[in-house]
């Protein structure tokens, strides 16, 4: 049986695939985590991390046109899948819940998806 849970760092790279649509590649999606959260991540740790959210399921991969940016070369781009996307909903659910509970914030959420 594949592993359906998410790490947050997890969570995070496929939330920016599916903010990044067609520019969703490893350095994009590198760049993007860096500006939306501050911190710095290497590439390795980007690759490593798309390559098992589509071992799990969650993310599929296809060869994008070659450019001459690239020297030739082409942009692996990632999507999430509908496994992904369920996923994602159950963590945003479940998280929602949990902030729900939380007495300083219980009946304050104004961002009910």
């Amino acid at each position: 049986m594949k592993e359906t849970r998410l790490g947050e760092f997890e969570e995070v790279i496929l939330l920016l695939v599916g903010i990044l649509g067609e520019q969703a590649y490893a350095f994009r999606i590198a760049e993007e985590f860096e500006s939306q959260t501050g911190r710095a991540v290497s590439i390795g740790a980007t690759h490593s991390t798309l390559d098992r959210l589509e071992n799990k399921g969650f993310l599929k991969s296809e060869m994008g046109s070659s450019t001459p940016e690239r020297g030739g070369r082409r942009k692996r781009i990632f999507t999430i899948t509908a496994l992904g996307k369920r996923v994602l909903k159950e963590s945003r659910d479940f998280k929602m819940a949990l902030w729900g509970q939380y007495p300083a914030f219980a009946g304050k959420l104004n961002y009910e998806m």
